[in-house]
């Protein structure tokens, strides 16, 4: 019986060449997003990928939403939280609004998603958590002061939560992507791409979101067990942890 993988932020971007890597490699994948219908709708569409919707900010939403993926589908065995947002502002013009949205995602969501289904993989002693950060977690961006401290609350929670899990069967692993062509980074103008970007990675291109989908496949596997509380940096060398 084939394993359920759940991504959030799964049917757009990054998340979505994860869950079409997930679903080729032969698990179930059931799709979160937060809020464009038709975005997942056309991803459905294409992969047969289920999507369904809620806030991963929003705890119960949280439960609610894998209640009703392990009605529809089964257990959760692999959960990756890739979810994300942006609220970019320096630091002396960024607001109380700016900060909690950026944190209430992209760390608390971890939390809410990784809590709901962690008595659960602890039960069947098998689990496998994979949380997508960023390069910007690890070195710390201008403008992202929100952003970066999220994304590095988050490789804190991998480290901690892989302790607990290990005698369960469960790993807990982070990835880091530097700059990948998403529809979001392929939008800055191709001038500043070329000329600012680009050049700061040392293979000499941005990253595609499949390399991305290949470390998750490669994390969630039964064969990658002994792998926990690791971070892979996924950046083209532009940083070294």
């Amino acid at each position: 019986m084939s394993k359920v993988a759940l991504v959030t932020g799964g049917s757009r971007g990054i998340g979505a060449a994860i869950s079409k890597a997930l679903q080729q490699a032969g698990y179930v994948v059931a799709a979160n997003y937060a809020g464009n219908d038709e975005a997942a709708k056309a991803f459905t569409d294409e992969t047969g990928i289920k999507t369904f919707k809620w806030s991963v900010a929003d705890y119960d939403a949280c439960a609610a939403g894998i209640a009703q993926i392990e009605s529809d589908l089964g257990p959760v065995e692999v959960l990756v939280n890739n979810a994300g947002i942006t609220r970019d502002a320096m630091f002396h013009k960024m607001t109380p609004q700016q900060w909690k949205e950026v944190i209430d995602t992209n760390l608390t969501g971890v939390f809410n998603m990784t809590h709901v289904v962690w008595t659960g993989m602890r039960d069947r002693k098998f689990g496998r958590v994979i949380n997508i950060s960023s390069i910007n977690g690890q070195k710390g961006q201008a403008g992202q002061a929100n952003y970066s401290a999220a994304k590095a609350g988050d490789l804190g929670f991998t480290k901690a939560l892989a302790q607990e899990g290990a005698r369960a069967g469960i790993t807990v692993n982070a990835i880091c992507p530097g700059y990948i062509g998403t529809e979001m980074v392929r939008a800055i103008p191709e001038k500043v791409l070329n000329e600012r970007i680009i050049p700061q990675i040392p293979v000499g291109r941005l990253g595609e979101p499949e390399e991305i989908a290949r470390a998750v496949v490669f994390l969630a596997a039964e064969d990658a067990g002994f792998i926990t509380g690791s971070t892979i940096s996924a950046n083209g060398g532009q940083f070294f942890v």
